[in-house]
């Protein structure tokens, strides 16, 4: 069920990501095209950008959050690793923009707040979820249906 889901939660943001097209190498000569069983094709390996993987952690450890959250359990501290959204490498660099820095600083303070109040811990887990969504409509609409059922009913 674990692997599943890390499983999921990988194809769902990698769905937005920019990924670099095959390239076709050309052999030089007969021989080494007889010995390539690669069919003469360079296939690369994806690598998340930093912010990528940045919100996949984030991703886990929400879930994590809702199912404490929901139970009536001990919140926790607040990760400091949510800070690095300011300043993770994107894949798209552009994406980095006044809308994102704006939505991004909604997020932390719904997550800080809800190790602050925890009182009303599930009200600032929803307003968290409500900026990554706010975001991700404009930005990269991929996992919307994955964040959603973040949300805490």
């Amino acid at each position: 069920m674990k692997n599943t889901l890390l499983l999921l939660l990988f194809i769902g943001f990698c769905s937005c990501q920019q990924k670099e097209p095959i390239k076709v190498v050309k052999k030089a000569n007969k021989e080494e095209s007889k010995c390539s069983s690669g069919g003469g094709k360079k296939l690369e390996m994806y690598q998340m950008s930093e912010m990528a993987a940045l919100m996949e952690q984030m991703y886990v450890d929400n879930q994590r959050l809702k199912e404490r959250i929901k139970q009536g359990d001990t919140i926790g501290k607040f990760p400091q690793h949510f800070l690095k959204i300011h300043k993770a490498v994107m894949t798209d660099a552009s994406d980095n923009d006044a809308f994102f820095k704006t939505q991004a600083a909604k997020f932390i303070k719904a997550q800080e707040l809800i190790y602050k109040d925890p009182k009303n811990a599930k009200q600032h887990f929803n307003t968290g979820v409500d900026a990554c969504i706010q975001c991700h409509q404009h930005k990269c609409g991929g996992p919307i249906p994955r964040i959603k059922k973040l949300y805490i009913k």
